[in-house]
């Protein structure tokens, strides 16, 4: 399946005045990566790192909170002062999980954190909300999704009507009032989630799970009930009779009618059309003609539509997959070989990525570490 035609942003990647005002370059267009920057980021020419926060030092700047360690999934927020929150996941066991959030002003400067979800375990990924919230997932066999308030007004409130099972991602299809969420196991279900009452009422509704059928050499979805969402006696993917395994469901995003997922444990990133119930494999490390991405895990997408993939080990890169099917690197660690690159997310202008090394270098003792990249 083709991608929508799209653009990282306006500016090409030829001229330093399309840099200089401010807008990010064309993913289509950028060159080779250099060589690693002072932050140890090998980045194109043209960009810029700066690292935002450190797990487990000091309490970061304007604020009590020290950044979690772990980070994870992750997603941006737009304020009312022109400014924006960062939140990112915990991926911490025994009740050291939740979330954590740095929030920045309208020039870009890091002026508060704190946390908006304690005591939880293994927060992997999530999603986004068009209301305005984060829904933390938890990734083991009984995990929950947790509704958290980006801005740190209101408590997290689990989601029970959403599931228990080894939760990855969710992503929101705001126009036919459903959610779609992944499971990280090898034998995976993908699900949809169908609330009672509409959006944004998360409280009540219909848990379902993917099937596959084939038809005229194409593969389509249909979806049947979960019984028993809180698996009281079976996992939920096996309440479903000839379900559709997904190896190692991993990040979701969707955009204009389409659901980007990728499955870790045969390095594919797939499509689902949600009108045509078509689904189909837009990467495949085994059938790819530059097949330099793997660990597929988190994704994030443009305001028009390109796929960029966090890696989980492999380059430690994140590779942007693009409308005519190139496979292109835009940033590299090297020395975070044992960590893996997490919650990638843009700001509202599309001119800042946010993401960690979960991990950080191979030597470090301090940790995940936050970073974002903008137009040099």
């Amino acid at each position: 399946m083709l991608f929508a035609a799209n653009r990282f942003a306006r500016a090409s990647s030829a001229g330093a005045a399309d840099t200089a005002a401010g807008d990010m370059v064309s993913l289509h267009s950028i060159g080779e990566l250099q060589m690693p920057d002072e932050n140890g980021v090998m980045l194109p020419a043209g960009f810029k790192s700066r690292v935002v926060a450190r797990s487990g030092q000091q309490p970061v700047p304007g604020s009590e909170y020290i950044w979690h360690d772990a980070p994870d999934g992750g997603a941006v927020y737009a304020t009312d002062d022109s400014g924006w929150i960062y939140v990112s996941n915990a991926e911490l066991r025994e009740g050291m999980g939740g979330v954590g959030a740095l929030r920045f002003d309208n020039a870009g400067e890091l002026v508060d954190a704190y946390p908006i979800l304690q005591g939880t375990s293994i927060n992997c990924a999530g999603g986004k909300t068009p209301w305005q919230t984060w829904l933390s997932c938890e990734e083991f066999d009984l995990g929950q999704v947790y509704e958290c308030d980006p801005f740190g007004n209101r408590s997290a409130e689990v989601r029970p009507a959403l599931g228990r099972f080894q939760h990855e991602a969710v992503a929101v299809d705001p126009l036919n009032q459903v959610l779609y969420l992944t499971e990280d196991k090898p034998d995976g279900a993908f699900y949809r989630f169908r609330p009672a009452n509409g959006l944004p009422d998360l409280s009540n509704g219909v848990l379902e799970v993917a099937k596959l059928h084939s038809e005229n050499g194409r593969d389509y979805l249909s979806w049947e009930p979960v019984s028993d969402p809180q698996a009281e006696s079976t996992p939920t993917r096996y309440q479903v009779e000839d379900y559709a395994p997904f190896r190692g469901g991993e990040g979701l995003v969707y955009q204009d009618g389409l659901i980007y997922f990728s499955t870790k444990r045969d390095n594919r990133v797939w499509c689902y059309d949600v009108a045509s119930h078509e689904i189909s494999v837009i990467y495949d490390i085994q059938t790819s003609s530059n097949p330099i991405l793997s660990g597929v895990d988190n994704l994030a997408i443009t305001s028009s539509g390109d796929v960029l993939v966090a890696e989980d080990g492999g380059d430690m890169q994140i590779v942007v997959l693009t409308p005519d099917n190139r496979v292109i690197p835009l940033l590299q660690i090297p020395g975070h070989e044992r960590s893996e690159i997490t919650g990638p997310a843009f700001d509202r202008s599309y001119r800042r990525l946010y993401f960690s090394s979960q991990r950080g270098s191979a030597g470090a003792s301090s940790g995940g570490i936050t970073y974002e990249i903008s137009v040099a």
